[in-house]
């Protein structure tokens, strides 16, 4: 091969980040003359031999200082790795149900269900099974206050009556006598399993148990849930265990308000959600909810939302929001347990969350998780109600704790422009807070857009899911095999003694792995010659021939022979060698692809990467990892998926010339690259090299342009490139060309991979490709590291969670524009790369929900049936509020990054008494309820709550929560409740701080300000709100001329009829009411995408598009018009 200059690009940044060195400087090192491994020299020379002489004593004390710090990690499997999968399930659990409906979701037949399908997939029997426990009030109250609990105890003794008065004061739950105890049973079951697990007598663990409890909150039953138990079992672990950080991820479809209100200000929980949300329109209809709430305090950049905007995500969509925010997030907090509120409804076939997850999907998530924490994992089960889906679930979740490979997922793996904008959206409000998350990524150009959208059709096709003949979830009697021979170690230097690919690579990655025991754990395969034909799938005859020749060659033969390749030496043993070392490879393909075993490692030398079809290079004769590819595909008839990834320091050129024009064989590399100045030189290696004809796009480079890149730079890779891209592929087979001289302490790498950092790596790629993954060794010249990393690789392939790693740093400045410019080169082929930098939130704010219909509560009981309940027993108020507008002048920016709150409308009293100080949304067909941290972010601190003891809280004769019923606080209702005598006072749940303001929002974020004081005779309760209007909007040339008929103002809904809070449509100049009545202008809206409406209360405008009220010239003309029709006169004052 001949070198290349670099292209103007790469000179410009290099003089960026390089000023002190020129282009021209190095024109010198391009040459491939260059060895590997080697200085710059003409001839041996004494100055070379004793720097060669200290080199090695250099290396050697590396080696030292590695061994001593690697002894103190304790990396042996027999002491530091805990075995089994916990599994809670009680029969008690099903004690419960809804008297008085007996079609409500949450019910006993969801564990039935469950244990059904366990029993199918004997599952059972492959747990460690433990016996529930009663959780006690001391535990409860690590969570829950004391006259909650206590609230709740008393609901023993109730009869159905006196039940569902109490149940209709909350909202979406119903009581039965055995509620209480079932729940306490459920908290209980998942502390026995913190203890189960911190006590190392597992390793993770599933609780299957209801009723659920993410929704639960301080003092407050909510969507099914009494006692929320993952917040219980954090809090016990951090008090019993001394566990100082907690990782909590909820992926039920409904948002677990009641978590994230608990640990909001506490940064020793990091709360991540994901779940549906629809612009505020779906249960619990918190802004809180939103992407833009991220904690308080201290516990700011704490709590995680990732807001789904539409329905049908699929497992994609997850899988993206967990390799961009989740892992990253999770790697720099470090968490010492992993709590999963494992909700099923948002799996295909669900009737509430209405999304297209699979099991398989779930399976991945549950793959992602077992990588942290050291594999400390506690399932706690939440949603789930379609009964199948919800078995399948949970089962596919407890298929991967016990160390069953994933499934092969649906193809392509790519997620859709919504979840992308919501994903984008959250990672702009978490990077102030998180060093991982920090991008250089620069906004997509608007053409580039339109090419990628002009793209996304053709893509659509591209491959078809083709998997291999074997079960979704295969038995495995043998998980890994092994390949070794120490007939490889005859290959050596006959001149160089010192040489770094010694001979004793090889049997110091043997010992050590029999020493730690993992040998004795793996199948022994038997090594075998490389067949002619197998070798001819990757190199020409004439070049194996020539190979073959030097068998009978003498000394200096080989010498010279040497000499007219890059960087090689070559001895009679050689080719033998070689094809011994391919032959293994293709050995432990042929296992692989048998289900003779999951996956496996060859410790095989020579090293293969950089040999070319027809020559040597590197120390490398034939492509072992080439050759394999070829013999997978060969065994199955057809051109398998397989996904090649080459982490050895140098960049593997040879692999990548045998595939770049072939689209099955999507090849991955990181390297260092030093501007092409580093081994094997040129720009072979380049980020702009992708591959050519139909195999563009499947070359993928990532060049480090320095030393020292570590598990941060490497992970990050990971993160948002390697699996982004390995997951919309979807390879059938991965092969990793398993080179560890970028491992820590290597001499001729430079770089900081520590063996736990390569563990976490190859846990990461077991997800794909049905875990049939196969390491096969590269390079790695420092022995104490190459024993080391392979060890580490080979426990994650053996099923053991990858250690802990030591605290990250944030990655190298020079990493992320590597990582930034292969994205911005590969986003044009890889639709999973298309996140972008947000540059302004309200984009994120404008994202449309595409569902027409109203969402329906959490509950099954219609909301008329609810009011009906209610006010049979309650009975009813009307009253009014207030409003005024004024301007609010902090920003959303402001606001975001330095706003705490503590306080909401929430604290407001009900009835006499205090809600709980995060109140869930009540059940209503159309409207949410904003309550607490749902101010979070983009709202003003409130000035003055009202006043406690105001007994009546007034709300519009049209008050949008139409049938929404209060919550009273615990002591309010013991002292009622003895004697059920509730009183006829409580009222209507308060407006939301969207209110009327915000018709057209569904929740939206907006500037508001609460105002209780200083407007004459209001009284001290009422609310006031102030929204800064936008004072011009680009939809304004929407805006058409008044109808010669003029306009009415009082017309009733084109649609119902009705005369409450309409709005007037400003390009068609159709009346519709409120989306707080029923919703039609908002229909009308997504129907016509007719972006200004003007209010028939208020004459606000309301831009739908821009997602804000909108105060310009252009629209005094209609607001006149309107205020004459009104009022009978022209607008006071009009500027």
């Amino acid at each position: 091969m001949t070198s290349t200059g670099q292209d103007s690009s790469t000179r410009q940044r290099r003089s960026r980040h390089n000023p002190q060195s020129s282009p021209q400087d190095s024109s010198a090192t391009l040459k491939r003359g260059v060895k590997k491994g080697t200085a710059l020299h003409s001839s041996p020379n004494l100055a070379e031999v004793k720097k060669k002489g200290k080199m090695k004593k250099l290396s050697q004390a590396v080696e030292e200082d590695l061994i001593v710090g690697l002894q103190g990690l304790e990396l042996n499997p027999e002491t530091r790795v805990s075995i089994g999968t916990g599994l809670v399930f009680d029969e008690q659990l099903n004690d419960f149900h809804c008297l008085w409906d007996d079609s409500f979701p949450e019910c006993p037949e969801r564990l039935h269900a469950i244990k059904e399908q366990l029993i199918l997939e004997s599952l059972l029997d492959r747990c460690v099974s433990f016996q529930a426990r009663f959780a006690e009030k001391e535990e409860l109250m690590l969570v829950h206050s004391l006259e909650y609990i206590d609230l709740m105890e008393t609901t023993q003794y109730m009869n159905e009556g006196e039940l569902r008065i109490l149940a209709d004061t909350y909202d979406s739950v119903y009581l039965h006598p055995n509620s209480y105890s079932c729940a306490c049973l459920a908290t209980g079951s998942v502390l026995r399993l913190v203890d189960a697990v911190l006590g190392a007598e597992i390793r993770n663990g599933m609780a299957v148990i209801r009723p659920p409890g993410h929704h639960a909150q301080h003092s407050l039953m909510d969507g099914y849930c009494m006692f929320n138990h993952v917040a219980v079992a954090a809090r016990y672990a951090q008090k019993k265990h001394r566990i100082q950080r907690v990782l909590i991820v909820d992926w039920d479809v409904h948002h677990g308000q009641g978590t994230q209100f608990i640990f909001d200000q506490d940064p020793s929980v990091l709360y991540f959600s994901i779940h549906r949300y629809e612009q505020g329109r779906f249960w619990p209809h918190l802004k809180a909810s939103n992407w833009s709430t991220i904690g308080f305090g201290q516990g700011q950049g704490y709590t995680i939302n990732v807001p789904w905007n539409q329905v049908g995500m699929r497992d994609a969509d997850y899988i993206a929001a967990f390799l961009h925010i989740l892992l990253p997030v999770a790697f720099e907090f470090q968490p010492q347990l992993v709590l999963v509120a494992a909700g099923f409804d948002a799996l295909r076939g669900d009737p509430k969350g209405e999304m297209a997850a699979t099991p398989a999907g779930f399976a991945h998530l549950t793959h992602f998780l077992m990588g942290l924490a050291g594999g400390k994992l506690i399932m706690s089960l939440e949603g789930g109600y379609n009964l199948h889906s919800l078995a399948k679930g949970v089962s596919a979740s407890l298929h991967t704790l016990l160390g069953d490979p994933c499934p092969m997922l649906e193809s392509p793996g790519v997620p859709c422009a919504s979840a992308q904008t919501s994903i984008s959206c959250t990672l702009e409000a978490l990077e102030p807070f998180w060093e991982i998350l920090v991008r250089s990524v620069d906004p997509q150009e608007e053409d580039e857009v339109e090419e990628d959208k002009a793209e996304e059709e053709d893509e659509e096709g591209r491959w078809e899911t083709a998997g291999l003949p074997m079960d979704t979830w295969p038995v495995l009697h043998d998980r890994t095999g092994l390949v070794y021979d120490e007939k490889m170690m005859s290959h050596c230097n006959l001149w160089d003694n010192h040489h770094p690919e010694t001979p004793q690579r090889i049997l110091r990655i043997m010992c050590h792995l029999e020493e730690l025991g993992l040998a004795a754990r793996c199948v022994i395969l038997p090594a075998r010659p490389a067949m002619d034909a197998e070798l001819l799938s990757c190199h020409s005859a004439e070049y194996v021939e020539r190979v073959r020749a030097t068998e009978k060659m003498k000394t200096r033969e080989l010498h010279r022979e040497g000499a007219n390749f890059d960087s090689i030496y070559i001895c009679p043993s050689t080719f033998a060698c070689a094809q011994l070392a391919t032959g293994a490879a293709c050995r432990l393909v042929e296992a692989v692809l048998s289900g003779q075993v999951l996956n496996g490692i060859a410790i095989v030398r020579p090293p293969g990467h950089h040999a070319e079809p027809d020559a040597a290079c590197g120390f490398c004769f034939f492509n072992s990892v080439a050759v394999a590819a070829r013999h997978a595909q060969a065994i199955a008839g057809r051109a398998l998926r397989i996904l090649i990834v080459d982490w050895d320091v140098h960049h593997g050129n040879g692999t990548q010339h045998m595939f770049e024009d072939d689209p099955s064989v999507l090849y991955m590399s990181l390297h260092r690259y030093d501007r092409g100045t580093f081994f094997p030189m040129g720009d072979e290696g380049a980020s702009t090299q992708v591959g050519r004809a139909a195999g563009i796009g499947f070359t993928v480079n990532v060049p480090w342009n320095g030393p020292r890149m570590g598990d941060a730079e490497y992970l990050t890779t990971w993160h948002r490139l390697i699996l982004p891209i390995a997951y919309e592929f979807n390879p059938e087979l991965v092969l990793v060309s398993a080179g560890f001289d970028a491992a820590q302490g290597d001499p001729l790498g430079g770089c900081q991979v520590t063996p736990e950092g390569y563990a976490h790596l190859t846990h990461l790629l077991m997800g794909l490709a049905n875990g049939r993954v196969i390491l096969i060794l590269e390079g790695g010249y420092n022995l104490a590291s190459i024993s080391e990393s392979m060890a580490a690789c080979t426990h994650s392939l053996l099923g053991d969670p990858p250690p802990p790693l030591a605290l990250l740093r944030p990655p190298q400045p020079g990493a992320l524009a590597s990582i930034t410019e292969t994205i911005q080169v590969h986003r044009r082929y890889w639709r999973s790369l298309r996140l972008m930098k947000m540059e302004d939130k309200e984009e994120c704010s404008s994202s449309k929900p595409k569902t027409t219909h109203p969402v329906s509560p959490k509950g099954v009981t219609t909301p008329k049936a609810a009011v009906s309940a209610v006010e049979s027993t309650l009975g009813d108020a009307k009253s009014k509020t207030a409003k005024a507008v004024l301007v609010q002048g902090q920003s959303s920016k402001q606001a975001a990054r330095g706003a705490t709150l503590d306080q909401a409308t929430s604290n407001e009293p009900v009835g006499g008494s205090t809600t709980d100080q995060h109140a869930s949304a009540s059940a209503t067909k159309n409207v949410p309820k904003q309550t607490t941290s749902e101010q979070a972010v983009e709202e003003a601190e409130p000035i003055q709550t009202p006043l406690a003891s105001c007994a009546d809280k007034q709300t519009t004769d049209a008050s949008p929560i139409q049938g929404a019923t209060a919550q009273r606080a615990p002591d309010q209702l013991i002292g009622r409740l003895s004697s059920l005598k509730l009183r006829s006072g409580v009222q209507e749940a308060p407006e939301s701080e969207e209110g009327l303001l915000a018709e057209a929002a569904g929740g939206q974020d907006m500037n508001s300000l609460m105002l209780t004081q200083g407007f004459g005779d209001f009284n001290a309760q009422d609310v006031f709100y102030a929204v800064t209007p936008l004072s011009w909007c680009p939809h304004l040339v929407a805006v058409c001329p008044i109808p010669a008929a003029g306009l009415d103002t009082s017309q009733p809904c084109e649609t119902c009829g009705t005369l409450q809070e309409n709005w007037v449509c400003l390009t068609c100049y159709q009346v519709y009411c409120s989306r707080y009545v029923n919703a039609h202008m908002v229909h009308h809206h997504e129907a016509s995408q007719h972006p200004l409406v003007l209010s028939c209360v208020d004459l606000s405008t309301w831009c739908y598009l821009c997602q804000a009220y909108v105060h310009h010239q252009d629209l005094q003309d209609v607001k006149s018009a309107a205020h004459q029709n009104k009022f009978g006169e022209d607008i006071p004052h009009s500027h």
